[in-house]
């Protein structure tokens, strides 16, 4: 079996999530009270990854932790129209020629999986009606079907993405050496080390670099 790895932020989605998350909560008629203290408790830890002493891995996981905190005790009804008023602003702006390409690996029958560091149920709302066979993203803890953001979460990112990847496929006979993997970001380098075919899609500098002496596909 051939699988096509797809990445969500700046991949599939041609933009980042966390800004939008942002954006949404600033203006959102009932919960932008909470953004501002929101802000206030980013604001170091993004500070310090700047200035390269917090890791940015750390601060992006901390951020998502922090985020939560402004959707604390929200039903799993209410988080998901949260989440689908922001899944309808990112529509317009998927990438058109990723969005060909995952077409094309339905109809030849590969695997196709959404991997991403966002909210499980943010991408997908936003990836509904497109055909994945697994979605694998940072899930929201729940007490009693009500966000919880006191526990902690398990931000997929980086080498975590290659573990839930072999996990989700685990007991299945893979094709890696045929398989496709699609992303933006240097972080995605043990994402791509899986594959025989990694895409760099719109590839930041870092990555850009890798792909170019590697002689990977450029998107």
């Amino acid at each position: 079996m051939r699988v096509a790895l797809f990445d969500f932020d700046g991949t599939l989605y041609a933009n980042e999530t966390f800004p939008i998350l942002m954006d949404h909560l600033k203006n959102h008629p009932i919960y932008h009270a909470k953004y501002n203290r929101f802000l206030r408790s980013i604001l170091l830890p993004y500070i310090g990854s700047k200035l390269k002493i917090y890791p940015e891995a750390k601060m992006r996981e901390h951020s998502m932790q922090i985020y939560l905190s402004a959707l604390d005790q929200l039903s799993k009804q209410e988080l998901d129209t949260y989440f689908e008023e922001i899944a309808d602003k990112m529509r317009p702006n998927f990438n058109q020629q990723v969005m060909a390409r995952l077409e094309q690996h339905i109809n030849n029958h590969d695997h196709v999986i959404l991997i991403s560091g966002a909210y499980t149920p943010l991408f997908q709302s936003a990836a509904k009606g497109l055909r994945f066979d697994t979605i694998i993203g940072t899930d929201i803890p729940l007490q009693a079907q009500h966000v919880d953001s006191k526990s902690p979460i398990y931000h997929v990112q980086a080498s975590r993405k290659r573990m839930k990847i072999n996990t989700a496929l685990a007991n299945k006979e893979i094709d890696w050496s045929n398989s496709f993997a699609y992303a933006d970001s240097y972080a995605d380098l043990p994402v791509f080390e899986l594959v025989g075919n990694p895409v760099a899609v719109r590839p930041e500098p870092q990555l850009k670099s890798v792909a170019e002496a590697s002689g990977w596909e450029i998107i």
